[in-house]
């Protein structure tokens, strides 16, 4: 079977992608100058939190993640990043090939959270890489990609953060359930408020909120004040 190595080299931020889009740059080797015809590539990716040291603020920040940092010896975990293809065309001996990774903002989502809880530095990440290749000189042949096949790569925080400047500038992003979204909207309408900023703001002013108004509820059941 030939023998594939794997390399991260880079990383950047798609500033053409509709959503928010990270652009791996990836190093594959065939041993022996081998001949590959393609090679359908996957690709899972997850970030290795125990890899790197953590300032106070950012402690704090991923205590909601891994608890108390008195507990990191047993709750800092490997968290997922993505799960991506790629289909790398023939090439003989090695190639480089961008790997496009889309990524979410979503704060409920544990990897965007760690991220987001990163003041500098550099996210420890783990490539583990599997598929199919199409091999030989004089035909095909068909070779599976072994499993323990990984590479490890150091991702600048920044480009996380021009990621995501690129796509919210300034802002954050939330998630809501949709009779959530719902009350917004009949709420910004009739209030003929010009913006979801302006809604937010009129709500924790406490400008005239509906009698039952599903945000008031929700901040009752959690036991918070007014504004």
């Amino acid at each position: 079977m030939t023998a594939f190595s794997f390399a991260c080299t880079g990383v950047r931020a798609d500033q053409y992608a509709a959503g928010p889009t990270l652009v791996f740059r990836l190093r594959v080797t065939a041993a022996d100058n081998a001949r590959v015809h393609a090679l359908a590539l996957r690709c899972q990716i997850r970030i290795e939190p125990a890899r790197r040291g953590y300032e106070p603020a950012e402690a704090d920040g991923l205590a909601d993640l891994f608890g108390e940092r008195s507990r990191w010896g047993s709750t800092l975990q490997p968290v997922q990043f993505a799960q991506v293809s790629v289909m790398v065309p023939s090439f003989t001996g090695e190639i480089e090939t961008d790997l496009v990774v889309p990524c979410t903002y979503d704060m409920d989502i544990a990897a965007s959270r760690y991220v987001t809880a990163l003041t500098d530095g550099e996210v420890p990440l783990l490539m583990l890489f599997s598929g199919t290749a199409f091999t030989g000189d004089g035909g095909f042949q068909v070779e599976p990609v072994p499993w323990d096949r990984e590479a490890a790569f150091r991702m600048p925080v920044t480009a996380w953060r021009e990621m995501v400047e690129q796509h919210f500038p300034g802002c954050g992003w939330i998630r809501l359930p949709r009779d959530t979204m719902d009350a917004l909207l009949a709420y910004r309408s009739r209030h003929a408020l010009p913006s979801w900023e302006a809604t937010v703001a009129a709500l924790l002013e406490g400008a005239d909120p509906p009698a039952h108004d599903p945000l008031r509820a929700l901040t009752a059941t959690t036991g918070r004040t007014d504004p």
